[in-house]
């Protein structure tokens, strides 16, 4: 149990002793009452374990399958192992078909700890010294011609 269920079991459990009314458990949790008087209905018939979520442990309808997974790495390894992610979720769409976003590629890639090129960082931009007054500028003429006499 996490620690925020803790909590809001610990608030559950003093509305179910009448402690504290349904509407101030409510504000207490950032619930509504009739969120509220769910969670109790679901505590008092299975007890604490009423409290968490229902689709806690279970995997996603939208996961894709493992037999897909074992492919793209695959193919990864054999043809785009110089690629980055992004590029390689490019070739596998134009080449292979298999739509896939770059950023599941690239949780894929980490879980296999295979390593792929990241992009270089970028050069800092050089720091200025801080004027004494602010507002100060440094004016300079950088024209090739004399504007001013003199």
């Amino acid at each position: 149990m996490s620690r925020r269920e803790t909590k809001r079991l610990h608030i559950i459990h003093q509305a179910l002793d009448k402690r504290i009314t349904q509407k101030t458990a409510a504000e207490l949790v950032g619930l509504s009452s009739r969120q509220i008087r769910r969670i109790l209905r679901r505590v008092r018939k299975e007890g604490d374990d009423g409290i968490s979520h229902r689709s806690r442990g279970k995997t996603s309808n939208r996961r894709l399958s493992q037999s897909l997974k074992d492919k793209v790495l695959k193919l990864y390894r054999k043809q785009y192992g110089d690629f980055g992610p992004t590029f390689a979720c490019e070739k596998l769409l134009d080449v292979h078909k298999i739509k896939l976003s770059d950023e599941t590629l690239r949780l894929w890639l980490n879980q296999e700890n295979i390593s792929y090129e990241k992009r270089k960082g970028r050069k800092h931009r050089q720091w200025r010294e801080r004027k004494h007054h602010f507002g100060e500028m440094v004016q300079m003429d950088g024209s090739h011609h004399a504007w001013f006499e003199g």
